[in-house]
């Protein structure tokens, strides 16, 4: 990042920026912050919620436990609040926003339930997501929307201002209209999907809380660990002991459990 201004001529200067014809760039760090006060409101985030290193929370905004906030995503409680509850999940590049109030005085924070599913790219802007609610990938929910608890709105989806998706309903489309019920298949599913996210969090807290000589430790024992055939150290008589920082948790990988079970 950083920003032209005019040159000398010279090939660097002393604050090491580079030269490009008759221009140079000068360096400038990074100010991204991942949480951050405006207006003397400050983020409470549960301390056992995930926000990735790329991500932005800003001032008025709540977020319950097990709860995750993935990379790339904005929320942005300035002129308003936003309201997150437990174990939901706000995937990658999202973007949610509030309304200090619309047209007839109606004040508009944006209120995410328990155990939500937002999907990648969506925007939430002044609305309302009841618990266990599922919110597709690259959908936009306007001013004054409710999606009550246990419904989907499908991935692309446009709501409108101040439309309300009854519980148990699939809309889709643009504007978005009432396709169908959901099934107790897919209900379940929001459920699952909402643990899943819990579970993977913890993973990418982990990974993003190591140190840089721990990264490189790892990568050693990854190299060292490589390529190794079970079967062939078998024959050889030799066994070889994975490190546990390599190993995942087994509600990670699922498959792996189930094949302890069937030995």
């Amino acid at each position: 990042m950083g920003k032209w201004i005019r040159g000398t001529g010279q090939a660097m200067d002393r604050l090491g920026s580079t030269i490009q014809g008759g221009l140079r760039v000068e360096e400038q760090l990074s100010r991204h912050r991942t949480i951050m006060n405006i207006f003397e409101k400050e983020p409470r985030i549960h301390k056992d919620v995930f926000v990735a290193p790329s991500a932005a929370v800003i001032g008025d905004v709540e977020i319950g436990h097990g709860s995750s906030i993935w990379y790339g995503s904005i929320l942005r409680g300035d002129v308003n609040s936003i309201h997150i509850g437990s174990g939901s999940n706000i995937q990658d590049n999202s973007l949610v926003h509030v309304a200090k109030a619309n047209i007839s005085g109606k004040v508009l924070p944006t209120i995410i339930g328990n155990n939500v599913t937002i999907g990648h790219s969506a925007v939430l802007h002044a609305c309302t997501v009841e618990d266990e609610a599922f919110v597709g990938m690259g959908a936009t929910l306007l001013d004054g929307v409710v999606v009550e608890k246990h419904s989907m709105v499908g991935a692309g989806s446009l709501v409108k201002q101040n439309t309300r998706i009854p519980s148990g309903e699939v809309w889709v489309g643009n504007p978005a209209k009432f396709l169908r019920k959901l099934t107790e298949e897919e209900i379940a599913f929001i459920a699952q999907s909402a643990t899943n996210y819990i579970n993977l969090a913890q993973v990418h807290a982990a990974e993003n809380s190591k140190t840089f000589d721990e990264i490189e430790l790892e990568k050693m024992l990854r190299k060292k660990y490589a390529h190794k055939d079970e079967e062939y150290d078998s024959m050889l008589g030799v066994v070889r002991e994975i490190p546990p920082e390599l190993i995942l948790p087994d509600n990670i990988l699922p498959n792996k459990a189930q094949k302890a079970v069937a030995h």
